[in-house]
């Protein structure tokens, strides 16, 4: 097997593990969406997603880019294959995690009152928020799990973490919910961190000991300096984010009402879901090879190439589905209350053609260590959709949330691929290019179709089926895969190749 070939194999590993616990997740998560739904309705989903997103800022603030900054730390670590660095990294990830922990949650319980005030319009919901700081200590400790199991590159743990945790918070969610109702959203909030805290314990227990020699103070100190800098940069972006999606629930839920929140955060989820399923191993694998092979410009650019185009060809299928579909997924998801979620997830299925084309590139900023460049990225970005939705909400309604997302990620992706340009003189492939033409063009041809005929979703559908046989075939080739799937996709290449369709 060459050498391309075998990376396009690990690549195809790596994604088909976390991608198939990712599709295990989406069902469940149907399954969880569809009972919130009916328990809650709109404005109860609303509430939640309140509760989520201030929980959400404040962990994000308190992990200070734990998660990735850690897992880039554990990495460098694991390739250098020296012991001692190796603990030393462990050592200081662990006791940066107990500081964070106990401090953010401390903060939150003490600005309680502030916050309930600030975020969810009145002081009397204090007791909401002191809950809500057990979750963001916990979501800490949750962080440094991951960081450390994905920067060890233990994909079938992440997998099965993933999958555990879910099924966990949707039984014991959906019986709190079933139970107590709406007087029972915190504690169907708090369970997410809890659960994934205590599966995280478990799964940690398991790996390798890191050794039980000294470490130095100042080795940690080194440590912590490098998570600092980097985290600092993260806890920027991620401060950002988590603030600018609760002040756009909350500005559309001032200027629109509960029920268009809880529309908008429907497509949200939705989208959130299936991006999730094309893009979740990139964390997992690409981002510990990344930080690898940063320094040879030409293996990194050739590693986001190749991660480029497993993403595309496993996202294209998906994202025309998606297109043609999306009336059938918020009914599935959802009930017909939510039908005006339907043209905000059509445009953000457009947005994700182009996100699932930034995102490699943007871990290659993470994997460099630049925090700075990253830091300004993300909130220039962050800022276009809040600003646009600020700006336009009561002036379109409800559909400007996803144009938005669309023309954040109309201008992100030159962005990143500009900075890559810069750092190790990135282009991409001839193959990579034409399948983000094809892929977007169909998507709004799509999109067109089904405004002027009955006919554009069934037309729609099929075309997904279409792509997704040239997709099989394409990844087959490409990663000289064997066995029942290599075989169906020898055939798939033999009945394409008849209509002129070339592999090579």
């Amino acid at each position: 097997m060459t050498e391309a070939k075998e990376s396009y194999h690990r690549i195809l590993r790596s994604t088909s593990i976390i991608g198939g616990a990712s599709f295990l997740n989406i069902a469940i998560g149907v399954l969880r969406s569809k009972i919130l739904a009916v328990l809650l309705g709109p404005a109860g989903l609303g509430l939640a997603s309140l509760y989520t997103g201030l929980m959400g800022t404040a962990s994000t603030v308190a992990t200070m880019g734990l998660g990735p900054v850690g897992t880039r730390q554990i990495a460098e670590a694991y390739s250098r294959d020296d012991a001692h660095v190796i603990m030393v990294a462990r050592r200081a990830l662990f006791w940066g995690t107990m500081l964070l922990a106990s401090a953010g949650g401390l903060v939150v319980w003490s600005l309680r009152s502030v916050l309930a005030a600030q975020a969810l319009g009145s002081a009397s919901y204090s007791g909401v928020v002191g809950w809500l700081s057990i979750g963001v200590a916990l979501s800490v400790a949750g962080a440094s799990q991951g960081a450390l199991i994905q920067g060890m590159r233990r994909i079938g743990d992440i997998a099965r973490l993933n999958v555990f945790g879910s099924i966990c918070n949707t039984v014991l969610g959906i019986g709190i919910l079933w139970r107590w109702g709406k007087d029972g959203l915190v504690a169907y909030v708090l369970v997410v961190p809890l659960m994934n805290f205590v599966l995280g314990h478990v799964y940690v227990s398991r790996l390798p000991k890191a050794g039980t020699e000294n470490v130095s103070l100042q080795e940690l100190s080194r440590e912590w300096k490098m998570l600092l800098r980097l985290g600092l940069a993260m806890v920027g972006a991620g401060f950002v984010q988590q603030f600018a999606q609760l002040w756009i629930r909350i500005d559309v839920a001032r200027v629109l009402g509960a029920q268009s929140l809880g529309q908008y955060q429907a497509s949200w989820t939705i989208s959130m879901q299936y991006v999730t399923f094309v893009v979740s191993a990139m964390a997992t694998d690409y981002y510990p090879r990344l930080t690898g092979v940063i320094h040879d410009p030409k293996a990194a650019g050739r590693l986001v190439n190749e991660q480029t185009e497993i993403t595309l060809l496993l996202g294209a299928p998906v994202f025309i589905g998606m297109m043609a579909a999306a009336p059938w997924v918020i009914h599935l998801f959802y009930t017909a209350s939510f039908t005006p979620a339907i043209a905000i997830l059509r445009w953000q299925v457009l947005a994700d053609v182009l996100k699932v084309m930034s995102w490699p590139l943007a871990y290659l900023i993470l994997a460099a260590g630049d925090g700075k460049t990253y830091f300004y990225t993300e909130i220039a970005a962050w800022l276009v959709i809040m600003g646009l939705i600020t700006g336009l909400v009561s002036i379109m309604g409800l559909q400007i949330t996803g144009i938005a997302y669309l023309a954040n990620y109309a201008l992100y992706l030159p962005l990143v691929y500009w900075l890559a340009r810069r750092r190790i003189d990135f282009h991409w492939t001839r193959s990579v290019l034409s399948l983000l033409v094809v892929t977007f063009v169909i998507c709004v041809g799509i999109d067109i179709m089904i405004a002027l005929s009955r006919w554009g979703m069934l037309v729609g559908c099929t075309a997904a089926v279409a792509f997704a046989v040239f997709s099989l075939g394409r990844i087959t080739h490409m990663s000289n895969l064997g066995g029942p799937v290599g075989r169906i996709g020898a055939m798939t290449r033999l009945m394409t190749a008849r209509f002129g369709v070339k592999y090579d």
